[in-house]
């Protein structure tokens, strides 16, 4: 069972990451932080890579009703959503929140876990 969500579409790069986080937003995501991957490993290790961003999304509603049910649910927040050149295309993937929420082993933020679910599925069918 893969732990993500995702899609392939057409487009540039740089064009894809700003709907994708437009996409995030419409949903109620913020993105809290954004990697650019390539940079970092050019910068740190004088290594190529490929085109690679990681967005760390989070949804403060979602994300305030889990915590106050397991305050230990900040160490998975925020939720990543990935863009990255694939041949012939760019991927989007987010980790899948159910999956993710389901590590916790507490059936109270099932409800939150697919919620968000929803939400991510609607961001990438919007690309």
């Amino acid at each position: 069972m893969s732990y993500t969500l995702r899609t392939q579409v057409d487009g540039e790069f740089d064009d894809v990451v700003a709907e994708t986080i437009g996409a995030l937003e419409d949903e109620g995501f913020g993105v809290l932080c954004d990697i650019d991957v390539r940079e970092t490993l050019q910068k740190k290790l004088d290594e190529d890579f490929r085109q690679y961003r990681i967005l760390g999304a989070c949804n403060p509603q979602l994300a305030h009703q889990g915590l106050e049910d397991d305050i230990e649910l900040g160490t998975l927040l925020p939720c990543n959503v990935v863009v990255y050149d694939e041949d012939g295309g760019i991927v989007v993937s987010a980790v899948d929140p159910q999956r993710l929420i389901g590590v916790t082993e507490n059936d109270d933020l099932d409800p939150i876990g697919t919620d968000a679910r929803e939400r991510f599925e609607r961001v990438l069918e919007s690309l």
